[in-house]
């Protein structure tokens, strides 16, 4: 799409920043060209701009005429977008910009994540810095980097770089919500080496694949009951190995720490007099899988297909260990909210699995509203890996954001939402990480709420944001800055 046609959506100046912001790559730990960009848009509007050693980015904006003695209001969205793509689909997200399309009521992306998380919080933030008719009340714009694999820049942040005492986040995903608390997380990498024998004489290799699964974010998505590549395949390969010789080559399951796994390939060795034995059984397996899953996940897709022998499989004694590790460890929701209806207390997610030249990594992510739960289900993923050698390291640990039902900006938010859209927000926390939670630790005492637009399937390449309700988040945060 070109941007004169997202500049024909309303309201036109965020889709014209979020045109402008999705047309520059901006990968998690890759952000200099992003930084740069953000850096030099302050400045052309001859606003105070830094750039701290993280490389957040801080605009200051003096408030609009008559508004001077309101409190200073943080704006906060993160540069950083997660980068998937369909398989099939030819795309370089460090070259290239993102094509967007519509699609009904909702602007998507030609196989690729969308960048809508964050970048319409970024583009609102861009249009209130822009504006010379809004009302509003002094504004710092704090843009972060690295939210989608670390949340570092937030961990980082400088401590002198601010002044506000409210904070908005815009980095939620209904349009009808307004969140006041979030969960924390804790990163589980584990690492094993394991050893390697010839292939057998007289052996077939196959190739197993799935793919098709709709993925999702590993917080907001991880009830919905859909399918992690990475278990589907242990299964697969867990329940017809034995019976019938299989020997691992390799695996190479999901992508992101942060996202459920959509596709897991592996390279299987066999018996050539089992192999069709084999099939068949693999046939009944993938048969029961399709139909469990059938409701959530309509286009899973599980093939097998003959390829060259490799020159290496994995020894037995380690092939049956690891099997049963990557079966026993926990994936899904851990523990639901006693307190909080429907909400996800406690979850974890199987991101990543590798088998390959004598090695065997894993990714996953723990999250949870209180740290106690974080650490428990983390314990579970380090007990089910170290239970057969492998060294398991914590990294990335990050707090969540204790909600606050007396806070004073949810009393002003509340009400303006009832006025301007006549029904009832949902007041909520979610399972997701915000920075919040980290920011309030550099700031403490800071006043903080989150809102945004409806968005679908984030960290995903179905991911979408609906027109209708950046029209209508707009028109919130415009209200909420006069109100304030």
């Amino acid at each position: 799409m070109s941007t004169d046609t997202l500049l024909q959506l309303k309201p036109a100046p965020v889709w014209k920043h979020f045109a402008a912001l999705n047309a520059v790559p901006r990968p998690s730990k890759k952000e200099e060209r992003v930084i740069e960009f953000m850096r030099s848009f302050g400045e052309s509007l001859k606003l105070p701009t830094m750039v701290d050693e993280m490389g957040n980015v801080v605009i200051k904006k003096p408030a609009s005429p008559g508004m001077e003695g309101r409190p200073t209001v943080i704006l906060q969205s993160h540069l950083d977008m997660v980068h998937q793509k369909n398989e099939g689909t030819d795309f370089d997200f460090l070259t290239q910009g993102i094509r967007s399309k519509v699609e009904g009521d909702w602007v998507t992306a030609e196989g690729t994540t969308l960048g809508a998380d964050n970048g319409i919080g970024v583009a609102a933030i861009m249009a209130v810095l822009e504006s010379e008719d809004l009302k509003h009340p002094p504004i710092e714009a704090l843009f972060t980097i690295d939210e989608e694999t670390g949340m570092t820049g937030a961990k980082g942040l400088d401590e002198g770089l601010l002044e506000g005492k409210i904070l908005m986040n815009l980095d939620s995903e209904e349009d009808d919500e307004i969140t006041i608390g979030c969960a924390g997380g804790i990163d589980s990498n584990t690492h094993m080496a394991y050893t390697e024998e010839a292939v057998p004489a007289g052996s077939t290799a196959l190739r197993l694949t799935i793919r098709g699964l709709k993925g999702g974010h590993s917080g907001m998505d991880i009830h919905k009951g859909r399918g992690n590549a990475n278990k589907l395949m242990n299964r697969l390969l867990y329940k017809t190995g034995n019976a019938y010789g299989l020997r691992i080559a390799s695996i190479d399951g999901g992508s992101l720490r942060n996202a459920i796994p959509r596709e897991s390939t592996a390279v299987v060795v066999l018996p050539e007099g089992k192999v069709t034995a084999f099939q068949e059984a693999l046939s009944e397996r993938r048969a029961e899988i399709e139909q469990e899953f059938a409701a959530v996940e309509p286009d899973l897709n599980i093939s097998m297909e003959p390829v060259g022998v490799p020159g290496k499989v994995m020894a037995l004694k380690d092939q049956e260990k690891i099997l049963a590790a990557l079966y026993t460890v926990p994936n899904g929701v851990w523990r639901m909210s006693p307190e909080i209806p429907d909400l996800v207390e406690t979850s974890t997610s199987l991101a990543r699995v590798i088998v390959k030249d004598g090695e065997f990594i894993t990714q996953s992510l723990q999250r949870s509203s209180i740290e106690s739960g974080k650490h428990d289900v983390a314990s579970a993923v380090r007990a089910a890996f170290e239970s057969i050698g492998a060294t398991v390291e914590n990294d990335g640990d990050y707090p969540g954001w204790a909600p606050k039902a007396d806070s004073k900006i949810l009393r002003l938010m509340q009400p303006l939402y009832r006025e301007l859209f006549e029904e009832e927000p949902k007041v909520a926390a979610c399972h997701a990480g915000l920075e919040c939670g980290i920011i309030s630790q550099h700031y403490p005492g800071l006043d903080m709420i989150s809102f945004g637009p409806t968005i679908r399937h984030p960290h995903s390449p179905d991911e979408k944001v609906r027109i209708a309700s950046v029209e209508k988040f707009w028109r919130y945060l415009t209200g909420a800055l006069e109100r304030v």
